[in-house]
């Protein structure tokens, strides 16, 4: 056991790169799964389908329904040498913060070509380096973003993205269009898996967070308090707060689907472990030694070293307990990152 809070680097492990999903298993719920108990230390094995019988009924499977967009926007300069914005976020009329490649070509006043008649020109730089963008297009922009972008997979799957992923790097249930990254444990459900669990009694709360490209950020300082996380954008309904409530009320427990949904239940949480409806954006980082309030298991998928990510489980389920998983995870050869295989911690 650590005898202080841990430090970036104790968040490292050694990932053999074949282990690195570079595409999803099919059916969706036939992936691994790691069952972790919190309490007895234990760690077991089995599949994303096991869920259907996992999870008891009255309890609430909360869910992120955010919606991934073609982000990546692929170009040229006006010296035909090629150029990249991924899209972040809207910053006004036709006006979108983004990161751009090759940064250091891409200053304000020069354009990407994207297809004829889109244009993107950059306007700004932004204080943490990120650029605002001018969309110039015949048409409605968000149709042209949509035609012409890419599905914007994450750095370490090493491939052009494919027809299929706009579906497969999409959750099921996706309804709110604005995220540059999926919330990968969601990946795994099935129309069938959901169907079965509602049949059981098991309850359902959906509240969203637009995943942005800082999900993906690692953490580069030595002290993790001194990380500045970028702000994504949440909405808790009336309905899903009073779902989440009453199921707690009653004794029945949180599941929560990937880190992203324990991030929106968490920025919404009282001290008693309530949560209220709102919306707005969130820079909450969850690490050693935060205590969750809001959450009692978490799905998620396994994540990248020294990430953000990684710390909230260990804020979870401890951070012995979880570097032990992630070590076992290795050693039995479970796929990693987006397309990879989930932990059930409980």
């Amino acid at each position: 056991m650590l005898p202080r809070d841990p430090r970036t680097q104790d968040y490292d492990f050694p990932l053999p790169p074949p282990l690195i999903a570079q595409s999803p298993v099919e059916p969706r719920d036939a992936s691994r799964l790691m069952i972790v108990d919190r309490g007895a230390g234990t760690i077991a094995h089995g599949r994303f389908s096991d869920l259907e019988t996992l999870i008891p009924a009255d309890d609430v499977l909360v869910l992120n329904t955010t919606r991934v967009f073609r982000a990546r926007l692929l170009g040229t300069r006006d010296s035909g040498a090629p150029a990249e914005v991924l899209l972040l976020k809207p910053a006004g009329e036709d006006e979108w913060e983004a990161m751009v490649s090759p940064g250091g070509r891409l200053k304000p006043g020069r354009t990407v070509h994207v297809a004829p008649g889109f244009d993107v020109r950059i306007v700004s730089i932004t204080k943490r380096g990120t650029r605002i963008v001018r969309l110039s297009v015949e048409g409605p922009a968000e149709a042209a973003i949509e035609r012409h972008g890419h599905v914007p997979l994450p750095p370490y799957i090493e491939r052009p993205d494919a027809t299929a992923d706009g579906d497969r790097y999409q959750t099921v249930y996706a309804r709110d269009r604005g995220s540059v990254a999926a919330p990968t444990a969601g990946l795994h459900f099935t129309p069938r898996l959901l169907d079965a669990l509602a049949r059981r009694g098991v309850r359902r709360a959906d509240v969203l967070l637009h995943v942005g490209a800082g999900t993906f950020k690692p953490v580069e300082v030595e002290d993790p308090a001194e990380h500045v996380m970028h702000e994504e954008w949440y909405s808790v309904s009336n309905d899903a707060a009073t779902t989440v409530n009453a199921t707690r009320a009653r004794g029945g427990k949180v599941w929560a689907v990937g880190t992203t949904t324990v991030r929106t239940l968490e920025t919404v949480a009282h001290a008693d472990g309530t949560i209220a409806p709102g919306a707005g954006e969130t820079r909450i980082f969850i690490r050693p030694p935060t205590a969750l309030r809001a959450v009692d298991h978490l799905i998620t998928n396994f994540h990248l070293p020294r990430s953000t990510l990684l710390m909230l489980v260990a804020a979870f389920a401890g951070y012995d307990l979880t570097m032990r998983a992630y070590r076992e995870a290795v050693a039995e050869q479970y796929r990693f990152y987006s397309y990879g295989d989930a932990m059930l911690l409980f």
